[in-house]
């Protein structure tokens, strides 16, 4: 399999004292609050095995969030299991209904867990790219990429890497195409909570048509910036989710119990991922206001916490030799595009992370005004 561009890139960092924008995670402290619930958890001796499929109370704080936000109602006991991380639950629902054979598209550029996932089930990826330059969808390359031997397709709103968002219509228009079908939907949500500009997260969770066939996948790493401690949840109906637990009791069985108390506790307060988008809002425009005054592009970042620019008036190097010169020579690293598409397409297009404390994105934007 080869090691991933996100460890590469993050060891060539380090070895060249380079700002980190590459790999999408936080540098800045989670909430106290939030390690004083787990604290007063592992205090009151919650330091055993949880239920399988979770603490009842967090899948509780769970399917009341999906409802209040999507207005899709699940039930705790049947239909949500919380997950070592969103990517761990994607590889368990691909296990749950891959067999040999099944064919899963997913669209390209897509996050690099997918395809191998799909593989180790004995599946077959079927790639079918975003539009090139906008990384919207192409609903008439889906619909043709559709056979018999469909088994699923992976969906992922908002966007890693574009930073694009699936708009209203583009989810009806899926719920269109599947709706004669019997394929099933991956939906990966990590970013529900990071939508700007006053847009909405439309989570499969909204239409019927594609919740009663969706596994939707989330992310308290993300939403909490506690990306180390591996807890996501993934919501579908009761059958589904009776397949997914077939393989989640045995790959891992459950998830670490002090931390699914306090993440229950936290939740208390919804203001804690519904102000989200403010914050990252804020990072982003600083960002993107620093890279103005270079020659790098700007491509439009709707959602998750990452910035995607054109290097096409800086270099004429390829995506994957650009970040390394970015990094040995400028000082920052970035993400080629390139690597999240199986045939390496180029376009001359590189991610950054803003997910960082401001001191961070200072220090990166005064190496990156040199650009």
């Amino acid at each position: 399999m080869g090691t991933t561009i996100f460890t590469v890139m993050s060891a060539l960092a380090a070895q060249h004292k380079a700002v980190n924008l590459g790999q999408g995670f936080p540098d800045f402290a989670c909430d106290p609050t939030l390690v004083d619930h787990v604290t007063q958890a592992m205090q009151a001796g919650h330091n055993q095995y949880p239920p399988m499929p979770g603490v009842p109370q967090f899948r509780d704080a769970i399917a009341s969030k999906i409802e209040a936000l999507y207005g899709y109602s699940y039930r705790a006991a049947d239909e949500i299991t919380i997950t070592a991380g969103a990517t761990q639950a994607i590889l368990t629902a691909i296990l749950a209904i891959v067999h040999p054979g099944d064919e899963v598209i997913v669209l390209e550029p897509c996050y690099d867990s997918y395809v191998p996932n799909i593989e180790l089930a004995g599946g077959t990826a079927v790639r079918v790219p975003l539009k090139p330059g906008t990384f919207r969808p192409d609903f008439d390359a889906i619909s043709a990429a559709i056979t018999p031997k469909t088994r699923a397709i992976i969906v992922n709103s908002p966007h890693n890497p574009s930073a694009t968002v699936w708009t209203r219509q583009d989810m009806l228009r899926l719920q269109e195409i599947l709706a004669p079908t019997h394929v099933l939907l991956i939906s990966d949500e990590v970013y529900e909570h990071m939508v700007f500009d006053g847009g909405a997260h439309e989570s499969a969770a909204r239409f019927p048509g594609l919740a009663q066939r969706a596994f939707i996948v989330s992310s308290f790493g993300k939403t909490y910036h506690v990306t180390g401690w591996k807890v996501g949840y993934v919501a579908a109906p009761a059958p589904m989710m009776a397949e997914f637990r077939k393989v989640h009791q045995f790959n891992v069985f459950t998830v670490n119990t002090p931390m699914q108390y306090g993440l229950a506790a936290y939740m208390d307060t919804p203001a804690h991922y519904l102000d989200l988008p403010t914050f990252y809002q804020r990072k982003r425009d600083l960002f993107r206001a620093g890279l103005a005054s270079t020659r790098l592009r700007l491509l439009p970042s709707e959602g998750s916490y990452f910035q995607c620019v054109d290097i096409s008036q800086v270099s004429d190097l390829g995506e994957a030799d650009f970040c390394q010169w970015l990094t040995a020579e400028i000082g920052v690293a970035a993400i080629p595009l390139s690597a999240f598409y199986g045939n390496g397409f180029d376009q001359r297009v590189v991610r950054f992370c803003f997910a960082k404390q401001d001191a961070t994105l200072h220090a990166a934007l005064g190496r990156l005004k040199t650009l």
